[in-house]
């Protein structure tokens, strides 16, 4: 019985062994660089250009052989034109390395076609097309032709200026200074009133309006000219 008990444990231990010891094919170095292409292209995906990546093959000829690995931004890292990726190794033996990645997107993007000042409600005639490296324009520029039609300028763009998101707001925002209908609900009534804006605020946001009895209170934006209050 004894010798039965310790034929199995050695058996098993020696099953676990050769499992544990089973080989794996390890990552080249060609197949890191390809893992960090690959990243950094998903990650371009969100620019409307043509994205180009040239990627210095990761110094680790000390580093243990490695059969899993990650590629990722190092902390709240974001695209540019030159840039630091981080490689992981996952299996068998953890390590982590960095290596140097050049990228550029090719696109179209929008500029001023003259200058706007604040308060401009922009249409084709205010926009003209130019063409270049979309990831060496100012962070916040706006891509979209669509989006940009119809805004409102918060600030003077010159011309020639690419326009970013925080030049901008809806048509349907509310400005602060601005006169604005108060609407208040509650179960059985609706009552309105006029009020002043406090706050900038766009459709679905909460904003500060003055009364005009001189009250403050918290309104939901509805368009240009309504807030709602819920009572």
């Amino acid at each position: 019985m004894f010798k039965h008990v310790l034929r199995t444990l050695i058996l098993a231990v020696g099953g676990l062994s050769t499992s544990y010891a089973s080989p794996f094919i390890p990552l080249s170095n060609e197949d890191f660089v390809q893992q960090v292409e690959e990243f950094v292209l998903d990650q371009a995906a969100d620019y409307p250009g043509q994205a180009r990546v040239s990627v210095t093959p990761p110094d680790i000829d000390r580093m243990p052989a490695c059969a899993q690995s990650e590629v990722f931004l190092p902390s709240n890292g974001r695209l540019r034109p030159r840039m630091t990726v981080g490689l992981r190794c996952i299996a068998p033996s953890p390590w982590t390395s960095y290596t140097q990645v050049e990228l550029g997107i090719d696109g179209h993007y929008y500029v001023a076609s003259r200058s706007l000042d604040s308060g401009t409600v922009i249409t084709d005639d205010d926009l003209a097309t130019r063409d270049g490296d979309l990831l060496r324009l100012a962070s916040g520029t706006v891509f979209d032709r669509d989006r940009l039609l119809g805004s409102i300028t918060t600030q003077r763009i010159g011309t020639g200026s690419p326009i970013r998101e925080r030049a901008l707001r809806s048509a349907d925002s509310v400005a602060r200074g601005q006169a604005v209908r108060l609407e208040a609900r509650g179960v059985g009534f609706v009552a309105t009133s006029e009020g002043t804006a406090m706050q900038s605020g766009e459709p679905g946001m909460q904003i500060q309006v003055r009364a005009a009895s001189g009250q403050m209170v918290s309104a939901t934006v509805l368009n240009s000219q309504t807030v709602l209050v819920l009572m």
